[in-house]
């Protein structure tokens, strides 16, 4: 059987016995396949210590009393500006050869929500989104090129 590496940290963490000041972070670093024979340790080093910063920044930005909204959003930027991930700078190309990014962003205390498609052009698709659920009164944009 075949061992794959799984990219996806979980950290979980309470400052005191309130609940009302527990605070937790949950990141992945993206969906698919890596098998292990083919990925060097060099690589998946860089992999693991680029999800350490992301989750973090995240952690750090919590602890400060950040929202969860801007939280998710500087943490999300993390991975999208490495080459590591795809999403952002990271991103693989479609059929055509060309980067299709998506994102989407859901606050939960209005169930407000906001997501983007198709964009190609754009460095952070999360904060795209962001703008779409803040500053529109869509909740999803679609990119089409001509």
């Amino acid at each position: 059987m075949k061992k794959y590496l799984c990219l996806l940290i979980i950290l979980l963490f309470s400052c005191n016995n309130n609940d009302e000041n527990k605070i937790a972070i949950v990141i992945h670093g993206g969906a698919g396949i890596i098998l292990k024979e083919n990925i060097s340790k060099s690589k998946e080093d860089s992999i693991i210590n680029k999800l350490h910063e992301a989750i973090s920044k995240g952690w750090e930005l919590l602890k400060k009393g950040e929202s969860s909204e801007v939280t998710v959003i500087e943490t999300i930027k993390i991975l999208e500006d490495s080459p590591l991930f795809n999403a952002g700078k990271g991103s693989v190309f479609n059929s055509e050869g060309r980067v299709e990014n998506d994102a989407s962003i859901m606050r939960g205390n209005d169930l407000n929500a906001g997501a983007s498609s198709g964009t190609s052009n754009v460095k952070n698709p999360i904060t795209l989104a962001a703008d779409v659920m803040n500053h529109s009164d869509h909740v999803f944009s679609f990119w089409k090129r001509s």
